[in-house]
């Protein structure tokens, strides 16, 4: 497969996958997903690779979330999204090299990846609810697999960005050092990785992956047809869109409503 939105290079046994969509804060559309996937398909079938690094373009964003244009062109409805699935079910190491933004599904790239080392400027946080994208699933379980509870419903349900050493702090990221560093890091925790025994890494992942059994059959889709059926057709997402794009808060109340 040949990519138009990602970089793909493999050198010292470690497979560097980088979202080549600066001018876009390395958001994310379909295209961009389904080269993810691939590149991580292309990982795990190459002997030559121990650990993969997932990262973003430049210096501004690991991964500012879904393209807003994408999504407010319906490109979320009927979305099957799986990458945090086969992040969690890879056979390999996944280190996030988060070099700036990692905001709505960037942030949730970031923390299903097995480690996360972040820079001093990096910033994470939920959009979704922001914006009225359907939001659900696994991908929201696991975060509180990651964060508990609490902290987990305060980065979903309240949306406030997080800067990299509160992240930390939270247990979000596993280290972080100054932008001018975080090759070197990701190196060294690279090197720490490839010295150890493919095969006990394998289990090691397979043995955290059933504790998570329990929701990670949960879909987005299960989530919207159940809780949210009309959010594509009520007008909601596209209130939470054009507010985005008008940079002004979104009004959101006529869809409070009752219970359902």
């Amino acid at each position: 497969m040949s990519y138009a939105d990602i970089l793909y290079t493999v050198a010292d046994s470690v497979a560097t996958v980088a979202i080549d969509r600066p001018a876009r804060l390395n958001a994310i559309t379909g295209q961009t997903l389904a080269e993810l996937s691939d590149a991580l398909m292309r990982a795990a079938n190459d002997g030559s690779v121990g650990v993969i690094v997932i990262t973003g373009v430049g210096e501004r964003a690991f991964c500012s979330g879904g393209d807003i244009q994408w999504e407010a062109s319906g490109g979320l409805d009927g979305l099957d999204y799986r990458l945090g699935a086969q992040i969690v079910d890879h056979p390999k190491p996944i280190i996030a090299r988060v070099n700036g933004y990692a905001l709505g599904g960037g942030n949730h790239l970031a923390y299903f990846c097995d480690l996360t080392i972040a820079a001093e400027h990096a910033i994470f946080g939920q959009s979704g609810p922001k914006i009225g994208a359907p939001t659900g699933g696994y991908t929201v379980a696991h975060a509180a697999a990651v964060l508990g509870h609490k902290r987990a419903r305060e980065m979903w349900m309240v949306c406030r960005q997080i800067p990299a050493h509160q992240a930390l702090q939270w247990g979000l990221v596993n280290a972080v050092v100054p932008k001018e560093h975080l090759d070197a890091e990701v190196r060294r925790w690279c090197e720490d990785i490839l010295a150890l025994s493919p095969s006990s890494l394998r289990m090691v992942k397979a043995s955290f992956r059933h504790q998570m059994e329990p929701y990670m059959h949960l879909s987005l889709m299960e989530i919207v047809s159940r809780h949210a059926p009309d959010i594509f057709t009520s007008g909601e997402q596209q209130e939470g869109a054009a507010a985005f794009f008008e940079k002004r808060r979104p009004d959101f109340s006529r869809w409070r409503g009752g219970m359902r």
